[in-house]
């Protein structure tokens, strides 16, 4: 069990549309990892975290829930920016990007189009039972994303029996790519995010949302960044701004490379806020 300050807000963090593998049970969450489950509640001032796995689990966990990043810095900076983001990031207070990993995101944004979240984390969960290793976690059964080398084995049928639907040929597609060495997932940590975005687009089934997402939450690549529906609300709202275009250019002349945190915060504040 680790016990941590109770510095950043668990419900925002894990429910704000950047994982879709976790159980919300009266704010008691389960999130399935790379390697482990864990399970988080808050208990007055400090987060407990039990784990599958105890081994250096609070590395772990600094490094999943981004802890060890100034945040606090980093939003005076861009509200000298830009006064009018003030209240979304006042709401916002305490969201983390989960820094998540690579292989997992490719696989669930490329399920995430034209889909609903339901439906994301169905396939993700069927495919982690098909393919994945069982563990044992609190007397009931998860299943951990499976391997590289496991999902190269599978044919289009197979993703298609995980409820995975027209994106079965994208999926076999890309594990073909990575298979033959032509996806590089580790090489992308060293392009810069115009270089990694058309990287990523080369391949079949990535378009720029898809792109986006990837690079955002798995590489933290802070400066690229999708805009959904609840973006383009709150653009029209406060600054009366419309269309993608515009709003990617004002974005990023504003915020530079924390653009993709600023749209995280509008993205919260419009979905969530009454």
């Amino acid at each position: 069990m680790l016990k941590i300050k109770n510095n950043f807000d668990l419900k925002s963090t894990i429910t704000c549309g950047q994982i879709f593998r976790y159980i919300d049970d009266n704010d008691e969450f389960t999130i399935v990892l790379k390697d482990r489950v864990i399970s988080l509640k808050e208990e007055k001032d400090n987060i407990i975290i039990e784990s599958s796995k105890e081994e250096n689990l609070k590395e772990i966990i600094y490094d999943y829930f981004d802890l060890n990043r100034d945040y606090d810095n980093i939003e005076k900076m861009i509200i000298e920016k830009d006064k009018k983001i003030t209240d979304a990031i006042n709401f916002s207070r305490g969201l983390k990007m989960i820094h998540q990993d690579p292989f997992e995101t490719l696989i669930a944004y490329i399920i995430s189009q034209n889909n609903r979240v339901p439906s994301i984390a169905h396939a993700l969960n069927l495919i982690s039972k098909n393919y994945g290793e069982k563990v044992i976690f609190k007397n009931k059964e998860y299943y951990l994303f499976p391997s590289i080398e496991k999902l190269s084995e599978l044919t289009i049928d197979d993703f298609r029996n995980c409820k995975v639907g027209f994106r079965d040929k994208y999926l076999y597609g890309i594990m073909n790519s990575i298979k033959n060495s032509e996806l590089d997932l580790e090489s992308i940590y060293n392009m810069n995010s115009e270089d990694s975005l058309k990287y990523l687009m080369n391949f079949k089934g990535i378009g720029m949302k898809v792109a986006s997402c990837i690079l955002l939450f798995a590489y933290q690549k802070f400066d690229v960044y999708p805009v959904d529906t609840w973006v383009k609300k709150y653009m029209k709202d406060i600054y009366n701004l419309e269309g993608e275009k515009n709003i990617k250019e004002f974005t990023y002349n504003t915020y530079k490379e924390y653009s993709g945190l600023a749209i995280q915060y509008m993205f919260n504040y419009k979905r969530n806020s009454k």
